[in-house]
């Protein structure tokens, strides 16, 4: 090898220029990506939308700050070793034969169907919104309609987009913490195109109930109406350890699901009227998780009386 050489003053000079430019350059990029986002969503960002205050005897604690590498545009997977990659496709094939074996089992009664109709019967596309908890029963009962649901790109949005796929869904990559705009750009052309779209609206880290304002942009860029609901289980696994109380229903439970009226969001609308909607939206899921979780507690007549109060076009 050539012994190092010494850079002359001149070529010191050049070298620094150089460095210099590069550093000027990724700056630029993140000045630009900033002011995207800025101008995107600039009366959000002035007023986030993201509940604060979470009480903690019903909700599970804040997730850790998020790091410094994630973005709302970035859309890049986190680096996994070989032996997680190898766990992909075996969880996919798991979970997937779950959800077949369990699924044609349930017993599904629907409260508040005319939520829904409301909306097919108008032309309209609509944007669903429901807890993580109850994200197994709802891949079974949405399967096969070509609805796009927002994807993580981590290690468990990898093998759980594998089997969403295999269940009919479409998936649009991102989450409220990484490449967040990319996947709501992606939800707001198949809109266009007239395909449904969902959120897992307190995912993929939680806080567990607190809804995420992803809707609610959509909704407003969009025109389309956000339908929320939830299914609740008679007989059910929750996993009392996990931040979201996920659920895996027993063989030939009953369940039902309760669909409240859409939420609507003007496309003018400001950032009081975007916080409005934010608490319609939280309100509406709240009431349609504590309608199903509180279902099979009622006696014949009371759910009777429920059923009716939802089915009713004025509610």
């Amino acid at each position: 090898m050539l012994p190092a050489q010494k850079l002359r003053p001149r070529e010191k000079s050049s070298a620094r220029q150089k460095q210099h430019r590069g550093n000027s350059g990724q700056q630029r990029k993140r000045s630009v990506a900033r002011g995207l986002w800025s101008e995107a969503h600039r009366d959000q960002c002035e007023n986030p939308l993201y509940y604060t205050a979470v009480d903690t005897d019903t909700k599970s604690a804040a997730p850790a700050s998020t790091t410094s590498g994630e973005s709302p545009f970035d859309l890049r997977g986190p680096q996994l070793s070989l032996w997680r990659r190898m766990q992909i496709p075996v969880i996919a094939w798991f979970v997937y034969g779950a959800i077949r074996l369990i699924g044609p089992t349930l017993r599904l009664d629907v409260v508040g169907a005319r939520n829904a109709v409301l909306i097919e019967h108008g032309g309209e596309v609509g944007i669903g919104a429901f807890w993580h908890r109850c994200i197994f029963s709802a891949a079974w009962v949405w399967r096969n309609r070509g609805m796009v649901v927002m994807n993580t790109v981590n290690f468990d949005g990898q093998w759980t987009r594998r089997v969403i796929e295999r269940l009919g869904f479409g998936t649009a990559q991102g989450s409220s913490s990484r490449g967040a705009i990319e996947g709501l750009s992606v939800m707001a052309r198949r809109i266009k195109e007239g395909k449904h779209v969902a959120f897992t609206i307190d995912g993929p880290r939680g806080p567990r109930y607190v809804a995420k304002p992803g809707p609610i942009i959509l909704a407003r860029r969009t025109g389309s109406p956000i339908t929320v609901f939830h299914i609740g289980l008679q007989r059910a696994h929750t996993f009392k350890k996990s931040w979201d109380l996920f659920q895996i229903p027993f063989p030939f439970t009953r369940a039902v699901m309760f669909l409240a009226p859409a939420v609507r969001v003007p496309a003018d609308a400001g950032s009081e009227i975007m916080h409005q909607k934010q608490a319609e939206m939280q309100a509406a899921l709240e009431k349609v998780r504590d309608a199903a979780e509180s279902w099979f507690q009622l006696s014949d007549q009371q759910r009777k009386e429920v059923r009716a109060t939802w089915n009713r076009r004025d509610r």
